[in-house]
């Protein structure tokens, strides 16, 4: 696994990265955050660990850039930093995890273990579809919370197609065509099936374009 540091105690960095490599990590270090932007766009990472106060540009600046480029990469935030209005704001901008410095490099790597086994985050099929909800292309299966979700095998269809088009309108003959195989279905069929998708997800992740179709409304 690659993972991307970004920390500007070069002591802390350097021990990081020692007993990270020493665990068979591969690890690429930044002393600040516009030097991990450069690094992350120029390369494919695994996983973030990101301090906060870091120079130029912080860590929560970072990954709301990443997010709002749709650079999905889960991150684990360090820092010494107390306050809730800063933990939540990581939390908020999709960050699997928060580690309060002073911390032994051991919890370092149980968080990481966790974090590989909570989020699968060696699958490179998973989109981030929203705050909590992924799905995975390779194996059409969606999750709430890491948690498995139950689908019909047209609500399957469904989800497919718009996972496999984040960001784009899927208009109602992309619906046709798709799930009912250019069958014939009028567009009120259409939507009665999508309203009873709608109804079943736990976050308002679907946005109705009026006479046009759908689109996915990230809610992160």
């Amino acid at each position: 696994m690659k993972i991307l540091l970004l920390e500007d105690e070069l002591m802390l960095q350097e021990a990081i990265e020692e007993y990270l490599g020493d665990k068979g990590y591969i690890v690429d270090v930044s002393m600040d955050g516009l030097e991990a932007y450069g690094k992350i766009v120029t390369s494919t990472y695994d996983l973030l660990i990101l301090d906060i106060n870091t120079p130029v540009l912080n860590g929560l600046k970072l990954l709301e850039k990443l997010q709002n480029e749709k650079n999905f990469i889960p991150t684990i935030f360090i820092s010494a930093i107390t306050e809730i209005e800063q933990i939540s704001k990581a939390y908020e901008l999709g960050c699997y995890d928060y580690l309060k410095k002073p911390f032994h490099l051991k919890e370092l790597t149980l968080h990481i273990d966790r974090l590989l086994k909570i989020a699968k985050i060696t699958s490179k099929s998973m989109v981030k579809m929203s705050k909590m909800y992924t799905y995975d292309l390779e194996k059409g299966r969606l999750f709430f919370d890491n948690e498995e979700q139950v689908l019909t095998p047209k609500q399957a269809q469904i989800i497919h197609l718009f996972a496999s088009n984040v960001n784009r309108i899927i208009d109602f003959d992309m619906l046709r065509h798709y799930v009912w195989k250019d069958n014939f279905v009028d567009n009120a069929t259409i939507r009665a099936e999508m309203h009873r998708v709608k109804k079943i997800l736990k976050e308002n992740l679907v946005q109705s374009i009026k006479g046009i179709g759908y689109k996915i409304h990230k809610v992160l």
